[in-house]
C-alpha cells in the first residue's frame, strides 16, 4: 500500500523495529555537510547598508523574478509559454532551492541524486498547472485535463515501490497489516476524497486554493491532528506512528503540531488518476524534483528569435522596494571575501522567496498586510543525507530493496534510491542511498541550534542512523562519501490556525508594485502550492483576474 493511497484492506503491525545504532567507528566513514545559503545569507544580513558597497551595474526590464525555487521558475516559465519574455530572475543563494540536486562520479559513472525533494503525486484535476507542465515536457501524454492521462513510464515509480523494516526484516508495502482503527480510518478518508462541502468545492484539494471553505470542515484547522484523532477514539499505537510519520513526511512536524485539517488533507487530496498506473502512483527522478525545476528554467530562459531574451542573475537580493516608476531591488553577488552588487529597476516584481527571508528584505511587505510574529509559519528544520555507494550492502530477509525504503517505529523517514527508475536487469551498482530526517523531536529553533554547533561527524552519525540499523556493519564499507546538506528552515509547518493567518491571505491577495509568490503562502511546502503561486503571479502579470481557473 501505497503510504497516500490507503484504499485497499491494509495495516500496519504493532510491533516496532529496533532503532537504536551501534556505530562501529573502526570502519567509520566522513561526513561532509553542506549548509546552502546560510553563510552568505547570514553574512550580508548582519552587514549594515552603509557596509554594502555601491553598485557596479544597472539592469532595466520589465518583471523582476526575486528567487528561483518552484514557484520563482514556474513564474518565468509560464510568462515565457505565454509570449512575455522581458522579465529578469534573480537566482537567490541557491539555484532550484528546496527542489536543488546533486552529482557524483563513481566506477566511471556518473550519478544524480535530490538534496531536497524527491517525488511529485500524480496531480489532480485541480492542479492544472502541473498537468499543463508536465504535458509541455512530454510527462503527461494527452489531454491535461484527462481525468486519467497516461504518464512517461519512465518517470511513473517502478516496482518495487515501498518497503517497511520490522523485527530484523523487511516487508512489503508501508503497512502491511491490518486493525481496527486502520480500517476505520481508511473508510473515513476514502469518503473524503469526492466529498464536497457546501459551496460544492471539494473538501480538501490541491492546491490548497480550491479547497471548500465550509464551516464544518474548516474548523479542523483549530485542533492538532493529535486531538482530533483522540477525539475520534484512535488509539492503535501502529497507526498512529503512522500518522505521525506521515505528518513528518510532507510536513517537517509530528501530529502534535499539525492542523487536523493539514493531516487530514494529506491523505484526501491526492486523488490523481493515470491510465497507466495504480491510484496512489508517483513519478520521480534520480535527481527528485530537479529534474523539473531544470526544465522549467529551461523552458523559461530559452528565449525567442524574434523578441528580447531574459535575463538570469547570479546572487541576493538585499533589498526591494517600490518606487514611483515601479519597484527596485538592490542585489549582491559573494564570491569569496569579495563582495559586489547591482540594482534592478523594473515595472513590477514578483517575491518568490521565503517568507523568513522576505521579512528582512522586501520593504513593502509589512504595508501588504504581513506581521512576522503573527503570520509567519513555522519552519521545520531537515537533513538530505546522501550516501553516495560503490556497491550495495547485503539486504535483510524479506523484499529486495525498493524506490522508498521505512523503519517502522523510527524516528527518521527512511531512505530512497536514486537509481531505483534506471531499466536495468540487475540493480544499478554504484547507487546512492538518500535519507531524510526532520528534526521533529525538538522545536525548530532548539534543533537549528543544534545544527549550528554540530560537526559533520556528530551530523553524519545522527543521518546515517537508519542506514546503520538496518545494514550494521555491512554499512560503512560500501560508502564511497556521506554528503549531507542542512536546511534549516526547510518547510513550513501547517500548524493548527494556518488557514486563518491574516497575514498570508492578505500577501495571497495583494495585487501592487510587488506580488508574492511562494509555498509559504499556502502554509504548506508541497510542490503543487509553489507552483501554483508562480502561476497565479505571473498570470496576474498577463492581466488574468486573481484565482482564475479555481475548480
Amino acid at each position: 500500500m501505497r503510504r497516500r493511497s490507503l484504499l485497499l484492506s491494509a495495516g500496519i503491525v504493532a510491533a516496532g523495529a529496533a532503532t537504536g545504532v551501534g556505530y562501529w567507528r573502526w570502519q567509520d566513514f566522513q561526513s561532509r555537510a553542506s549548509y546552502p545559503g546560510r553563510d552568505v545569507g547570514h553574512r550580508l544580513r548582519d552587514l549594515k547598508p552603509s557596509q554594502w558597497p555601491a553598485p557596479s551595474a544597472d539592469y532595466t526590464t520589465d518583471v523582476l523574478i526575486v528567487g528561483s525555487g518552484i514557484a520563482g521558475v514556474t513564474a518565468a516559465w509560464r510568462l515565457a509559454r505565454e509570449g512575455h519574455t522581458r522579465f529578469a530572475l534573480v537566482t537567490g543563494p541557491e539555484p532550484h532551492g528546496n527542489a536543488a540536486s546533486g552529482t557524483a562520479g563513481v566506477g566511471g559513472e556518473r550519478l544524480r541524486y535530490p538534496t531536497g525533494a524527491h517525488y511529485l503525486p500524480l496531480p489532480t484535476r485541480e492542479s492544472f498547472h502541473v498537468r499543463t507542465m508536465l504535458a509541455d515536457f512530454g510527462v503527461l501524454q494527452g489531454d491535461p485535463d484527462e481525468a486519467a492521462p497516461a504518464y512517461d513510464e519512465r518517470v511513473l515509480v517502478h516496482a518495487p515501490e515501498e518497503r517497511l523494516y520490522r523485527d530484523g526484516r523487511w516487508h512489503d508495502g508501508l503497512v502491511p497489516e491490518s486493525t481496527p482503527d486502520l480500517a476505520r480510518f481508511i473508510a473515513f478518508v476514502d469518503g473524503l476524497r469526492d466529498a464536497r462541502g457546501a459551496d460544492g468545492r471539494k473538501l480538501f484539494a490541491i492546491p490548497t486554493a480550491a479547497s471548500s471553505t465550509d464551516p464544518r470542515w474548516t474548523a479542523l484547522d483549530a485542533l492538532s491532528f493529535a486531538a482530533w484523532l483522540d477525539r475520534e477514539h484512535y488509539v492503535d499505537p501502529a497507526l498512529r506512528w503512522y500518522l505521525d510519520y506521515c505528518c513528518r513526511d510532507d510536513y517537517g512536524a509530528d501530529a502534535r503540531h499539525v492542523s487536523a485539517w493539514a493531516g487530514l488533507h494529506y491523505f484526501a487530496s491526492r486523488d490523481g488518476l493515470a491510465r497507466n498506473a495504480e491510484r496512489g502512483a508517483v513519478l520521480t527522478w534520480p535527481e527528485g524534483l530537479d529534474a523539473l525545476a531544470t526544465r522549467l528554467d529551461d523552458a523559461a530562459f530559452a528565449g525567442r528569435p524574434d523578441g528580447p531574451h531574459p535575463l538570469r542573475l547570479d546572487g541576493l537580493v538585499l533589498s526591494l522596494a517600490d518606487t514611483s516608476g515601479g519597484v527596485e531591488a538592490l542585489c549582491a553577488t559573494v564570491r569569496g571575501a569579495n563582495v559586489s552588487t547591482y540594482r534592478v529597476r523594473a515595472r513590477r516584481a514578483i517575491c518568490a522567496m521565503p517568507l523568513f527571508v522576505a521579512r528582512h528584505v522586501v520593504a513593502p511587505l509589512a504595508s501588504d498586510g504581513f506581521d512576522p510574529t503573527r503570520d509567519q509559519p513555522p519552519m521545520a528544520p531537515w537533513l538530505v543525507a546522501n550516501a553516495v555507494m560503490n556497491r550495495h550492502p547485503d539486504e535483510a530477509p524479506g523484499p529486495g530493496l525498493a524506490w522508498d525504503n521505512v523503519l517502522f517505529g523510527s524516528a527518521g523517514l527512511g531512505y530512497v534510491v536514486s537509481t531505483h527508475q534506471e531499466i536495468r536487469v540487475a540493480p544499478s551498482v554504484p547507487t546512492v542511498f538518500t535519507a531524510y530526517r526532520a528534526l521533529a523531536d525538538r522545536t525548530p529553533d532548539d534543533a537549528r541550534r543544534w545544527l549550528e554547533q554540530a560537526s559533520a561527524s556528530e551530523l553524519g552519525d545522527f543521518a546515517s542512523e537508519e542506514l546503520r540499523a538496518v545494514y550494521g556493519y555491512r554499512f560503512a564499507p560500501c560508502v564511497e562519501r556521506f554528503d549531507i546538506t542542512v536546511r534549516g528552515h526547510a518547510m513550513a509547518t501547517p500548524a493548527p490556525g494556518f488557514r486563518d493567518r491574516v497575514g498570508l491571505a492578505a500577501l495571497r491577495a495583494a495585487d501592487g508594485p510587488i506580488l508574492y509568490a511562494h509555498a509559504d503562502l499556502s502554509g504548506m511546502s508541497l510542490f503543487e502550492e509553489a507552483a501554483w503561486w508562480g502561476w497565479q503571479a505571473a498570470g496576474r502579470l498577463l492581466g488574468e483576474r486573481p484565482g482564475a481557473n479555481i475548480a
